[in-house]
């Protein structure tokens, strides 16, 4: 279901009436981290699921051409859960994730425990074939700069799927991430052109442009309009009251299917969500071509 050119997926789509009101845009790309459905098991406490009476990753499958399963485990290492991960609490959070998967039927595309800064690459191996032999699912496997040349070699001979965390190159080479992505990719499908290959945190369009053909991205950029109170740039205080007016039907019907009390100020929010996604997915679609 992912077509010819390169799918942006959008990010964040566990808080789930957030994603529904981007499907309302014409949205079908999700990704959406497996962190709140198992953290519980942990004794960690993560943000509220807002929705209660809908199950996250089924409607976000009902909604998507392909969505994503993120691990979480970058909140586990260095977001806002970080704390000391050795191998027996990764190897219980691993299985979590897999019966996880595996009780409740997901389809998605599941992104590795890509444990490699905590403890090294040699067990991220371990984990990695791990995972292979427990799901079905397809799963991708990401490549950090700690696997070395060597590393990224024996990573394309074992994966059909193999991810880029952008991110990091932008903070190891803020001058040259971009050249560096370009290249690492190209060195990736040139190795084997049959790879399918993810860009994490990668909506930069100009460096989706040049990098078309890859598979997929993924960016929470989307949200930065109620997160950040900007909107390519501008203060979303600026987006016309006509703009939202003509999103609250839509909006409406996502609250009343997530129901959440449906106050003028809060459709104005999710107004605000559905427009972005819209103008994002447009953008989208003029730098790397058809996002449906």
């Amino acid at each position: 279901m992912l077509g010819n050119n390169l799918k942006v997926h959008f990010a964040g789509a566990e808080q789930i009436d957030c994603c529904m009101v981007a499907n309302k845009a014409g949205v079908k790309y999700f990704l959406y981290s497996c962190f709140p459905f198992i953290s519980a098991q942990f004794g960690i406490k993560a943000f509220p699921i807002t929705v209660k009476n809908l199950f996250p990753p089924r409607e976000i499958e009902k909604i998507s051409h392909h969505c994503i399963m993120d691990s979480g485990l970058f909140t586990l290492m260095f977001g806002a859960h970080a704390g000391k991960r050795d191998k027996p609490f990764l190897e219980r959070y691993q299985q979590a994730l897999v019966d996880f998967v595996l009780a409740n039927n997901i389809n998605a595309t599941c992104v590795e425990v890509d444990c490699q800064k905590v403890l090294g690459c040699d067990e991220a191996w371990y984990f990695r074939k791990q995972l292979r032999d427990s799901l079905p699912n397809r799963i991708i496997n990401v490549f950090h700069w700690e696997d070395g040349p060597k590393g990224l070699d024996r990573l394309i001979e074992f994966s059909d799927y193999i991810a880029i965390s952008v991110p990091e190159l932008r903070i190891l080479k803020p001058t040259k991430y971009k050249e560096d992505t370009y290249r690492l990719a190209c060195y990736i499908k040139n190795k084997k052109p049959s790879i399918d290959i993810h860009l994490l945190g990668c909506t930069e369009v100009n460096m989706l442009n040049k990098c078309a053909f890859c598979t997929t991205s993924d960016s929470t950029t989307w949200k930065s309009v109620n997160r950040y109170g900007r909107l390519f740039g501008n203060a979303t205080s600026q987006i016309y009251a006509h703009m939202k007016e003509r999103c609250h039907s839509g909006v409406a019907e996502v609250l009343d299917r997530c129901a959440i009390s449906p106050s003028q100020k809060r459709i104005d929010y999710y107004a605000n969500y559905l427009i972005s996604a819209y103008l994002h997915k447009q953008e989208y679609v003029n730098y790397v071509g058809n996002q449906d």
